[in-house]
């Protein structure tokens, strides 16, 4: 069983927090790339887990968020991940943004696909399309005539 976390750091300019855009209506699709703990095998390719989908364990009363049975060893796996209250608001500190819970498998690396928000430090504008996946993402806060940037961004996801 692993108990993971995923934090974010980076550079904030004229804004603070930095969170996923995820809701009901526009679910963030958490992209994981994962390697069997019993087998040792890396999965072919990324994973996507959101908050909204439940299934069901095979020979269990539980549900997790995602499940698969590794191809090379047959063994079932699961993780649930749970979103927590923080942001990252301060330049070069980490926040940790989710709680994960994997069963029979081993996060390797996260991957930023998909919308992030941050407000205007200054002047409360919200913006609803940051894309880190470059590790970095510009704009122009018209309220205060100011440039908004977030830099060096880096993820890290740790054993808790």
């Amino acid at each position: 069983m692993g108990q993971y976390v995923l934090k974010v750091t980076g550079e904030l300019s004229n804004v603070t927090d930095l969170k996923p855009v995820d809701t009901t209506d526009s679910p963030f699709e958490y992209t994981f790339v994962i390697e069997c703990t019993n087998c040792r095998e890396e999965h072919d390719r990324p994973i996507t887990i959101n908050l909204f989908e439940k299934h069901d364990l095979q020979k269990s009363r539980g549900d997790a968020l995602f499940i698969y049975k590794c191809a090379s060893c047959g063994h079932e796996k699961s993780t649930t991940i749970t979103r927590t209250k923080e942001s990252l608001s301060e330049s070069g500190k980490w926040a940790t943004i989710l709680e994960i819970d994997s069963r029979g498998m081993e996060l390797k690396k996260f991957n930023p696909e998909g919308r992030f928000q941050c407000v205007g430090s200054d002047s409360g504008t919200h913006f609803d399309e940051v894309d880190l996946e470059e590790s970095e993402w510009y704009d122009y806060d018209d309220k205060v005539g100011e440039e908004v940037s977030i830099t060096e961004v880096k993820w890290e996801l740790a054993r808790r």
